[in-house]
């Protein structure tokens, strides 16, 4: 049985301070939750979440990293950096850094491959626009990038990987696939896990969905079979709202 990881994406959100007390407020809310919760904060908040999520069960994450060790890349951070201060997971291949960051295929390959040269835990994002969608291309554009992502990993690092199934169309826009269209998404990209690592990697791998989760729609969208968890945008700035996603079964 896989688990249900939920993950909170704060973009370009939160001051220290504020993450502080985000993290002190959330804790107590889901210190028996059974689902493993991830932040995934701003560079700049990460030293100040790991600190504060001590002795709790949040587990920190950072939105990005480049896939060189170090260099002449100003204003980027590697994966190295990001393990000498025990960050755990990083996002990669997010819609937005795609849009606005010129983020390909390529570059998303060779960071999921740094990341576990680092130990760390990649959630790679993969989704259609709505124009891909309208033209009947969800499976074949989201089953792509998910394979260009994982190219030249080992059984061991696919299973280790989490994919983030996000339509870009309902990304901060308040529209959410239908349950069923999501768990038809994400059993396509199981599927082709399986084509290409076997049945048995495909079966354990996380594949969460993203676009507009809330704790109105977070249970019918947990409730079908190949959904295992959520990363989750706006709704996971506020605590008690994140919470209630984490807890969907109460």
């Amino acid at each position: 049985m896989r688990r249900k990881v939920i993950a909170g994406n704060w973009k370009m959100n939160m001051l220290p301070n504020e993450t502080i007390q985000f993290i002190e407020d959330l804790a107590p809310l889901v210190k028996d939750t059974e689902h493993e919760v991830i932040l995934c904060v701003p560079y700049t908040d990460l030293f100040y979440a790991l600190l504060t999520a001590q002795n709790t069960n949040i587990k920190i994450g950072a939105q990005n990293m480049h896939f060189a060790e170090s260099g002449a890349y100003t204003g980027e951070v590697s994966g190295k950096m990001l393990k000498s201060i025990n960050v755990e997971y990083v996002i990669i291949g997010h819609s937005e850094r795609r849009q606005y960051f010129n983020e390909t295929d390529e570059t998303v390959n060779k960071k999921v491959k740094a990341a576990f040269e680092y130990a760390l835990k990649p959630i790679v994002c993969v989704g259609e626009t709505l124009e891909q969608r309208e033209a009947g291309k969800v499976e074949e554009i989201i089953t792509n990038q998910t394979k260009l992502a994982l190219d030249g990993l080992t059984n061991e690092q696919v299973e280790n990987t989490i994919i983030a199934y996000e339509p870009i169309w309902a990304i901060g826009t308040g529209k959410t696939a239908t349950k069923e269209d999501a768990n038809d998404a994400v059993k396509a990209i199981r599927k082709k896990i399986a084509e290409i690592y076997g049945q048995n990697v495909a079966d354990g791998v996380i594949i969460q969905y993203g676009g507009s989760v809330k704790s109105s729609n977070a249970k019918e969208l947990f409730s079908m079979s190949d959904i295992d968890g959520a990363l989750v945008g706006g709704a996971s700035l506020k605590a008690d709202e994140f919470s209630k996603i984490v807890e969907f079964e109460k």
